[in-house]
């Protein structure tokens, strides 16, 4: 109870469409990809290449911060554009729009739609369309999940389910929205119900374990941390996507309760960091 409480306090404070830059540092292009100002993200093309042709694998963050604060600029974390790019990948972190000005069903919308846009964009960015793989973390990694179960946030978007070669969601919530809820605390309680309102059939429709069978994205990175919640709503969506035939890996990391949670954001990238080089792995195998 006492981390759970710790946890949502620490959510509740996080917090042109034709893609020209807005603009530019240090190589990052900033763009929108809709007319609202929160449909923005931050590019970064990748390092330089002595085959400038070659076209780069494209990994896109989505951060959290309870579907209510966070944003791109203080949500990404600090090692993973930079080791992306090292990598020889290309890689964006996205914004959407924020509860309670906009619902999760926009959100996961926005997120589909920056896809799109990425996409299209794809030859001028130098980044190769079939190779894209999307990640995030706590909300961001809901959304995510969601965008990689429930098609039909890809299909507005004019996106087929193999959009994104996967999905790899880091520490998330809300997996299955009603169980979630039924597992918070009074003071979680008001996040969610935020979120996710008290229709049965709403919180259903927002739950990507409830969209486990197919189709779904091509495959699934699901991380977690030492959160009985966090850890119960992962091993939940491995199951159910194992058993629609999904191919999926599960793997639980090091940290503990609030900490830990915050730790798998802050550090993945970090070389020191155990969950790198798992996600590292699995990318190169995904993009080969």
């Amino acid at each position: 109870m006492r981390i759970a409480l710790i946890l949502a306090l620490c959510l509740s404070l996080l917090s042109p469409a034709d893609g020209a830059p807005l603009r530019e540092q240090a190589g990052e292009q900033v763009m929108a990809y809709g007319s609202d100002p929160a449909q923005t993200l931050d590019f970064w093309p990748g390092k330089a290449d002595s085959q400038p042709n070659i076209v780069k694998p494209l990994v896109i963050f989505v951060h959290g911060g309870g579907w209510k604060r966070g944003s791109k600029d203080n949500a990404t974390g600090r090692y993973k554009s930079l080791h992306y790019q090292q990598l020889g990948y290309a890689f964006a972190s996205i914004d959407y729009r924020l509860v309670p000005g906009a619902t999760v069903e926009q959100q996961a919308q926005d997120v589909a739609d920056a896809v799109a846009f990425l996409r299209k964009g794809a030859a001028t960015l130098g980044v190769d369309p079939g190779r894209i793989v999307l990640m995030g973390h706590s909300a961001g990694a809901h959304l995510v999940a969601l965008v990689g179960t429930d098609m039909r946030y890809f299909a507005k978007a004019g996106l087929p389910p193999d959009a994104v070669r996967g999905i790899i969601p880091l520490d998330g919530a809300a997996y299955d929205v009603a169980a979630q809820m039924a597992q918070s605390g009074r003071f979680m309680k008001g996040t969610y119900e935020q979120a996710f309102g008290t229709d049965p059939a709403r919180q259903q429709a927002l739950s990507p374990t409830r969209h486990a069978a197919r189709p779904n994205a091509p495959a699934f990175l699901i991380l977690h941390v030492d959160r009985d919640d966090g850890a119960a709503q992962s091993e939940a969506l491995a199951t159910a996507l194992k058993r629609a035939g999904t191919p999926v890996e599960i793997q639980a990391l090091e940290g503990r309760g609030l900490r830990g949670h915050m730790q798998i954001n802050r550090q993945m990238g970090d070389p020191g960091y155990p969950g790198t080089a798992i996600v590292d792995n699995w990318l190169a195998r995904i993009f080969r």
